[in-house]
């Protein structure tokens, strides 16, 4: 489904950029529009009428809350507010969590009801929150009533950032729906950050996850610690750089539609401290939650219907709260290196319950990680995977820091009296970053983004 979808994006993309910039401006959002419909109901059918739905809820709460206000009745406006985020919150709730409540009670009173087995409507997280953004930035007096329903369902549908976010509130591009000026300048910034995202995607993440995969598969009772950990190394790669890379696409596409949307990621993997990770990880989710343990846990919920992820969100809020309340003062005298080897140990033990669904699983390699089966430090089979992948762990540690961007930057400073040779070298790294991903991904299985089952 996801495959058919991201297919569809990248046959008819080209005839609707044409189309857009063809249309005169006050059409441009209904292009979006329709083209993200039949984008998400290329691969997802069943559920258009569900998104279509939501989009009336929080369209008619926002114009309830506005009038409310206007005619001098806060109550009312509150109570609209409420009534629009009820309705939207129920249908998450439902499509999500339903199986999951009802398997709960099953464990604990035996009553043995039936799973409703209802598939998840691909995005309904994110395409949630930003509805509700939107009648609460109303409410709040933060951005105005968007009266105009095309512009108001091509913000909720908008096809770059629909199934994985990031999260786009309305506030933060309120002005732009209204009112936006494409440019070419604009259009080859979002074809470069597409491009990176591409390869972030195809040349990083899909590797790292093949590693992962490739010590995932093995037994963990006769798995060596520097194995385990290899492991755990790949997929806390994996997993940010599949879902930057879809974040990157999202912000890249966006700019070929004139629309800038706000950063989710600044290198996390660089962060000193627990707080600090969180300030740069899916900062489009941290608009939303705050650090304090109830927030975490609802945080760990949000990610999936399933009790590793509660007990992931209840592990980030003690420890959140422990550096808040605790540790944090001492953490700020340790020299820096120390205070990052903390934090991403943290994170990497924090990875571990995220990916296991089961916990026994989880469990079980969490004790292969410490040595808890005694099968030694390593074995041959370590070694030989650390030579197999000894570039691409350079390239993936190399690829979370701020060094790249810094060669790149003080590269193309240092041909800035030069202008052709800049934009050659431009083009051929990007022209390179494409042709290499196109050519891993006709040799290879389709491998969707990580964030698409959230």
């Amino acid at each position: 489904m996801v495959f058919s979808s991201l297919l569809f994006l990248f046959r008819f993309l080209p005839a609707v950029l044409a189309v857009y910039y063809i249309v005169p401006r006050r059409a441009r959002n209904l292009v979006l529009l329709l083209f993200s419909l039949l984008f998400y109901a290329w691969g997802e059918p069943v559920y258009i009428m569900l998104m279509l739905f939501t989009i009336l809820v929080s369209y008619t709460g926002g114009i309830a809350v506005d009038a409310m206000k206007r005619s001098g009745r806060p109550k009312g406006a509150k109570a609209a507010l409420i009534v629009s985020s009820v309705i939207s919150l129920s249908l998450l709730g439902f499509f999500k969590y339903a199986d999951f409540a009802i398997g709960t009670f099953n464990s604990i009173t035996g009553a043995g009801l039936d799973l409703l087995k209802i598939a998840l409507p691909i995005g309904i997280s994110f395409y949630t929150f930003q509805t509700m953004s939107y009648t609460i930035d109303v409410y709040r007096g933060e951005a105005e009533v968007q009266k105009n329903l095309i512009s108001f369902g091509a913000y909720v549908t908008m096809f770059p950032q629909l199934i994985a976010g990031p999260i786009v509130q309305y506030k933060t591009i309120d002005a732009q729906l209204r009112g936006r000026r494409e440019s070419a300048e604009e259009f080859a910034q979002g074809v470069h950050r597409f491009m990176l995202g591409l390869g972030k995607k195809v040349l990083l993440a899909n590797n790292a996850g093949a590693l992962w995969e490739t010590v995932q598969a093995m037994t963990c009772a006769e798995t060596p610690v520097l194995t385990a950990w290899l492991g755990l190394a790949a997929y806390t790669f994996q997993i940010y750089f599949d879902f930057s890379a879809y974040s990157d696409m999202a912000i890249g596409l966006g700019h070929m539609f004139g629309f800038r949307f706000l950063e989710n990621f600044n290198y996390p993997y660089i962060s000193k401290s627990i707080t600090e990770f969180w300030r740069r990880w899916h900062i489009s989710l941290g608009t939303w939650f705050r650090n304090i343990l109830v927030v975490w846990l609802l945080t760990g919920v949000w990610h999936g219907a399933n009790w590793n992820f509660v007990i992931w969100g209840v592990y980030y809020g003690i420890l959140l709260l422990v550096e808040k309340f605790f540790l944090g003062k001492y953490l700020e005298k340790l020299p820096g290196i120390f205070r990052h080897i903390y934090c991403i140990f943290f994170v990497m033990l924090g990875w571990n319950l995220f990916v296991h669904d089961d916990i026994g699983q989880g469990l079980s390699f969490l004790r292969a990680l410490f040595g808890g089966y005694g099968q030694g430090i390593l074995n041959r089979e370590t070694i030989y995977l650390l030579y197999n992948n000894a570039v691409l762990l350079v390239l993936l540690v190399l690829g979370s820091t701020q060094l790249p961007k810094r060669a790149g930057e003080r590269i193309c400073a240092a041909l800035r009296e030069h202008e052709d040779m800049e934009t050659l070298l431009r083009l051929v790294f990007y022209a390179g970053v494409f042709l290499l991903s196109v050519a891993w991904l006709v040799d290879a299985t389709f491998n969707p983004f990580l964030y698409f089952r959230f």
